[in-house]
This record gives structure tokens, C-alpha cells and sequence, in this order.
């Protein structure tokens, strides 16, 4: 929490000097822009490895967790298609919130001028698109930030992997493992240099857009936390539905668990409460027990309604209009990149899994390195929205098991 905190004044001071600074002090300017832009780079260059490992990693153990025993199978099954709700949730609240609430005009038009220093991914027409999608060289593929075939490649070697022996299979799946944890050693330590990474990045805005900085950065956070609490109503109206629970009697029994969750930011750290609340709302602890252990490890639904939510997000903010299709993309990734993106710090997944999603849509991932800097909001109403669905969801499990 010290360094969250870091982090955020580090965005609020760099935005200030910027402002106070304006176009005067241009070599401060120009070393800020230095900074800023090679911290941004760090992180990005870890994105595609991590990203490929993490996917191989966490489709293997999907599978092997579904194969587990019938009640865990059901419970992927259950997982995987409220992913694909929640995705597909974010796509449509994201827009429609964006249009009755706009980005305001000023901070729009100042992170274009922001952003028009950094890399801009073009998007190629449907046609060219659809060709690209099986490159004749991976490697070729992944040094132009092509990264939708990266991921498709990266899937069809994880199913194949589940194709061989488990002799054959443990040692590749040894060597992704230790990609991952080796690209987030390395996340983390250009994370530890975030408050001068931020401060740089912030002063340039600040400089550029002035006060209209500060109305765009909150405007984001109040689209995100709609989205949360839209996932999180969903969440009540599957434990009504599905596990046949009234919506008083379910907050009652799950606010002990939601308090756990905003107050450490962990599903993890839920757990206990959350095992006491299902207790509380009568369900049996045989399903409790393997439900809600697999959900904490692998499930997070909140994460691809946010995660596109943000690539949404900084299309409208960068003036981008996204093609149907190009939504599409992103609806896919966010989803499949799930998969990979859990049990990770908020600041390590927020990167590894919004930049695939951003460079799929043609979407530039320069913000992202402001925006980290005030996750801890957003991040809030992520959690709360998780642990109330994984307590739904065993609610719902256990009375379709029944009999």
C-alpha cells in the first residue's frame, strides 16, 4: 500500500509541476519525455513473453484442473462462460457509458497530442487482418506487435502440449513457468522504478493538457467502477437465479467477505470469509471446498470487462473509432488472456493483460503507464466483484448439484 500510495503522488506531483511548468522549461520537458518514454518501454518489452507464458502455463492447468473430477469440470465450465459474459458485458457498458458520459473534450485532445509521441499501432483493414492471423514466421510476427497471432500460436501450443505424456509435457511447461516468474522478477523491478517512470509521464501531460489532466484521470475511474458494479449486480442476480438465494439474505452473508476484499485487494485473502459466508447461506462444504479453492486460483471475472474496458477506454480518450470487428479482437484476447492473467499483482496484470488487448486493437499502450499509477481504484471494485461472483457461482454449482 506505502508504494501504491508512491505511485499515485508521484502521478499527482508530476501533473502539478507539468501544469506549473507549462511550455516554458523545455529541457525539463525533454528529459521527462526521455524518462518517461524508456520506463514505458521497460515494460513493454516484457509483455509478449510474459504474456505467451502465461497463456501456455494457465491453459494447461485449466485443463488439468477440469480433469481433476466432474464437479471441478463443471465449475471451468461455469468459469469460462461467465468470462466470456463478463467480456462481452464490458464491450457493450463500456461504449454506451462513454456515450451518454464523454471524455471530456480537453483531456481528450491532450492525451492525443500525448500519444501521438509514442507508437501508434494501425490497425490493418478486415481483409488484411484476417491474412495475417497465420504468419509464415512467428518470431517476424511477434517483433512487429503483431500479437493476435502470437496468441493464437501460443494457444495451439498449449492444446498441443495437453496432447502428450506427462513426461513430455512437464518439462516444457517448467520452462514457461520459469519464463513467467522471470519476466515478473523483472516487471518488478522496473515497477520499483514507477514513481520516477509516473513522474516523468505525468509532467509531460501535465505540461501539455494542464488542469483537464485531472478531470479525464477521474472521469476513467468513474467509468471503470460502473463496470464493476455492474458485474457485481450481475453477481446478485445469479445468486438469485442460479442458486436460488434472495438478494438480502446474499448480501448479508457475503459482506464479511466483500469488507476482507477491500480492504486487501485479494480474492485470496477472501477465501476464509468467503468459506464462512457460503456456510452461513447453507451450502454444502463438499462443493464449497472445491469451488471456491479453484476460483480464488484461476477464476477472475471482473478482469476482461476491465481490461478491455481500459483499451476502450483509451481508444475514446486518443479520438480512435474502433470497426466492429476490431471490438471483436478485443473481446477475444481480453478473454483468452484471462487465463493467464491470474494470481498476479494488481500492477504486474494490469500491464501484462490490458497491452496484448491494446495491441491487438490497434490501440496505443502509452497511457498505461499513467494509468497504473491510479489502478488502486478501479482495483477496488475489481476485487469486491470477483468475491461476490465466486460466492454466487458456488451457490449455483451446489444447487445444480443437488440429488
Amino acid at each position: 500500500m506505502a508504494r501504491t500510495l508512491l505511485i499515485l503522488a508521484s502521478l499527482v506531483l508530476g501533473l502539478l509541476l507539468g501544469m506549473a511548468a507549462g511550455d516554458g522549461l523545455p529541457v525539463a520537458r525533454l528529459v521527462a519525455d526521455i524518462v518517461g518514454t524508456c520506463w514505458l518501454n521497460a515494460l513493454r518489452m516484457t509483455v509478449l513473453p510474459l504474456v505467451v507464458a502465461l497463456l501456455v502455463t494457465g491453459i494447461v492447468q485449466t485443463a488439468q484442473t477440469a480433469s481433476s473430477g466432474r464437479l471441478a469440470g463443471r465449475s471451468i465450465a461455469w468459469m469460462l462462460g461467465l468470462l466470456v459474459l463478463s467480456t462481452t458485458l464490458g464491450a457493450l457498458l463500456i461504449p454506451a457509458l462513454l456515450g451518454l458520459f464523454p471524455v471530456p473534450e480537453q483531456a481528450r485532445v491532450a492525451l492525443q497530442a500525448g500519444v501521438a509521441q509514442g507508437t501508434h499501432i494501425s490497425a490493418p483493414h478486415l481483409g488484411d487482418f484476417f491474412r495475417a492471423l497465420v504468419p509464415t514466421n512467428i518470431l517476424a510476427a511477434a517483433a512487429d506487435d503483431a500479437m493476435l497471432p502470437v496468441i493464437l500460436f501460443a494457444l495451439l501450443f498449449a492444446f498441443a502440449l495437453l496432447r502428450l505424456s506427462e513426461d513430455q509435457r512437464a518439462p516444457v511447461t517448467g520452462f514457461f513457468e520459469g519464463l513467467a516468474a522471470a519476466m515478473i522478477v523483472i516487471i518488478g523491478w522496473v515497477l520499483w522504478l514507477a514513481p520516477l517512470g509516473v513522474l516523468a509521464l505525468a509532467y509531460t501531460l501535465g505540461a501539455r493538457s494542464g488542469a483537464a489532466a485531472f478531470g479525464g484521470l477521474a472521469h476513467y475511474v468513474l467509468i471503470l467502477i460502473a463496470t464493476g458494479a455492474a458485474i457485481w449486480l450481475c453477481a446478485l442476480v445469479l445468486a438469485a437465479v442460479g442458486g436460488g438465494i434472495a438478494p438480502l439474505q446474499f448480501l448479508r452473508a457475503s459482506i464479511p467477505a466483500q469488507a476482507v476484499a477491500l480492504s486487501t485487494q485479494s480474492s485470496l485473502a477472501s477465501l476464509p470469509a468467503m468459506l464462512k459466508g457460503v456456510d452461513a447461506l447453507g451450502i454444502r462444504r463438499e462443493t464449497a471446498d472445491v469451488v471456491l479453492p479453484i476460483a480464488v486460483t484461476i477464476f477472475r471475472v471482473t478482469s476482461p470487462a476491465f481490461n478491455l474496458g481500459v483499451a476502450l477506454y483509451i481508444a475514446a480518450w486518443a479520438g480512435i473509432d474502433l470497426a466492429p470487428w476490431q471490438i471483436g479482437v478485443g473481446v477475444g484476447v481480453a478473454t483468452l488472456t484471462t487465463l493467464g492473467s491470474v494470481s498476479l499483482p494488481g500492477s504486474v496484470s494490469f500491464i501484462g493483460s490490458i497491452a496484448p488487448i491494446c495491441l491487438a486493437m490497434g490501440v496505443p499502450i502509452e497511457p498505461l503507464g499513467l494509468l497504473v499509477a491510479i489502478e488502486t481504484f478501479p482495483d477496488l471494485m475489481r476485487t469486491l466483484g470477483n468475491v461476490t461472483m465466486d460466492m454466487a457461482l458456488t451457490a449455483t454449482i451446489d444447487r445444480r448439484s443437488e440429488g
